[in-house]
């Protein structure tokens, strides 16, 4: 059997930089800008800005999960870390009891290594990192630590796709395997529905820096992800995300090869009823139409749903 690849944060562990990573990202933590909304309060002393997250991450949920796609869930799960809040405020969230209201609870960074090792022990194929991107600096105190006592799983971050430029420079080096949803190729339409600015624009620049990093997803021998970039985009109805325009930057300026997952399950959920537009199902039409298309442009690598639409 062929030796799995060394994840690339144990490089950074065995030369002393992964550490370093980790104290460089809590000093952010002081005035926040860890994520590109920077509001600017300190976390370390309590203060909570749009994430209403202070110096501890919280959780809602872990454990083996076998409903992601398939590379990331394989045979034995993938293993999830449901993280509560997040800095994007979707008005159809299907997760709002973890993402607005704050279900969950705090773990300290010596937790959250534990549970990256029971899920390890578990036989999870990768650490699975749900809505990461205000959290960071937590994660990767974690990260060292769990290295420290022998986790060799590959990192997933699974992010909505509003990130920071400068900590996902941080992340360089530590994360194997980036999963960002690109929601919208609208500003104003991001702006009404998932309450941020310059959605596409900061969207964008994020997948760039993630193409750089890891490249196109490269699977082992069993077809499961070892590394690379993994995209997602939500279906919304009546082309509110604007598909054409985000498959047309995938194929142009990241890749004809990327790793697509064109998702059907929207539903009105959360406070979508206030919203005329948003208080529907998608259509099978519309679905299918967002694949066609992405065919069309050249995208072929799209990922294989469990249920047909």
């Amino acid at each position: 059997m062929t030796t799995p690849p060394k994840p690339v944060y144990r490089r950074l562990l065995e030369k002393g930089l992964l550490e370093q990573r980790a104290e460089v990202a809590i000093k952010h933590l002081q005035d926040c800008d860890v994520c590109p909304i920077q509001c600017g309060v300190d976390r370390t002393v309590g203060e909570l800005g749009v994430c209403k997250t202070g110096l501890l991450a919280q959780i809602s949920s872990y454990g083996p999960h076998h409903g992601e796609e398939r590379p990331l869930s394989g045979w034995q799960g993938s293993g999830t870390i449901f993280f509560s809040r997040c800095n994007l405020r979707c008005v159809y969230c299907q997760n709002a009891d973890i993402s607005q209201q704050g279900f969950g609870r705090e773990v300290d960074g010596e937790e959250l290594a534990g549970i990256m090792l029971k899920l390890q022990a578990m036989g999870c194929h990768n650490i699975n990192l749900v809505s990461p991107s205000h959290v960071i600096p937590q994660i990767l105190q974690a990260v060292v630590l769990a290295a420290q006592q022998g986790l060799h799983l590959p990192l997933v971050y699974n992010t909505g796709g509003y990130d920071s430029l400068e900590m996902l420079q941080l992340l360089d080096g530590v994360i194997d395997i980036y999963m960002p949803d690109m929601k919208y190729s609208d500003g104003a339409i991001a702006r009404k529905y998932s309450g941020v600015k310059d959605y596409p624009q900061v969207n964008q620049a994020a997948l760039l820096e993630m193409q750089r990093q890891v490249g196109d997803l490269q699977l082992d021998q069993n077809g499961i992800a070892i590394r690379g970039l993994l995209v997602r985009h939500l279906v919304l109805p009546s082309d509110l995300a604007g598909s054409q325009a985000t498959l047309q930057f995938l194929a142009e300026q990241v890749s004809r090869q990327v790793y697509l997952n064109i998702m059907a399950q929207y539903h009105p959920a959360y406070r979508a009823d206030e919203f005329h537009q948003l208080n529907r199902r998608i259509t099978s039409q519309e679905y299918h139409h967002v694949v066609q298309l992405a065919q069309e442009i050249g995208l072929d690598r799209l990922d294989k749903p469990w249920r047909s639409h």
